[in-house]
């Protein structure tokens, strides 16, 4: 890996860039971590100047951190789809997400209002691959149609994090989570 004026990176800089990164995905599993530089700096055993010059700030280091988390989830929903029925992708990532929200509480909790590009462009896709296994799913006649894919998927995001966010003490308390809401979809014939 090169500078942008294209010098080799010095080992230790990519060490701590790689501590700045765990340190801070670390903190986002944490419910109720402060995500500064300096908690940041502290997880990760590095100076405050040194995560800042290893990223530039705390927009660009989340940014890393959370698109690093994002990415498999992203590529996760689209596996999804190809392998399974879009309905049954749906039911799969939907639990698979509140896992994942479950798991990273500061991604929802602390990020608004920071600068996060390559972030924002993966929610982007993941939205993309939610509407579309709605849509197939509409299409196949699984989901009903009465709702556009575009406001279910807009409503499918928050339900997720709700049920998340509960905290729920068993995968059987998911899948009747999961249950009412998917049955509130399903066409009645």
């Amino acid at each position: 890996m090169s500078t942008r004026a294209g010098s080799p990176r010095r080992a230790d800089a990519l060490r701590n860039r790689q501590l700045a990164l765990d340190a801070a995905t670390a903190l986002l599993a944490e419910p109720g971590a402060t995500l500064t530089v300096e908690a940041i700096a502290k997880q990760a055993g590095l100076g405050m100047a040194t995560v800042v010059r290893t990223f530039g700030g705390k927009d660009a280091l989340l940014d890393a951190a959370v698109s690093g988390l994002l990415e498999p989830v992203v590529r996760r929903a689209r596996d999804l789809l190809a392998e399974t029925t879009p309905a049954r992708a749906l039911q799969t990532f939907l639990r698979e997400l509140i896992a994942f929200q479950g798991a990273h509480h500061a991604i929802s909790d602390q990020l608004g209002g920071l600068e996060l590009p390559a972030t924002t462009a993966l929610r982007g896709d993941l939205v993309a691959v939610v509407r579309e296994m709605i849509e197939l799913a509409q299409r196949d006649g699984t989901i009903r149609d009465d709702l556009s894919a575009t406001t279910i998927t807009a409503l499918m995001g928050p339900t997720a994090l709700a049920i998340a966010r509960s905290r729920p003490t068993s995968e059987e308390l998911v899948d009747a989570y999961l249950t009412v809401v998917l049955e509130g979809l399903r066409l009645r014939t």
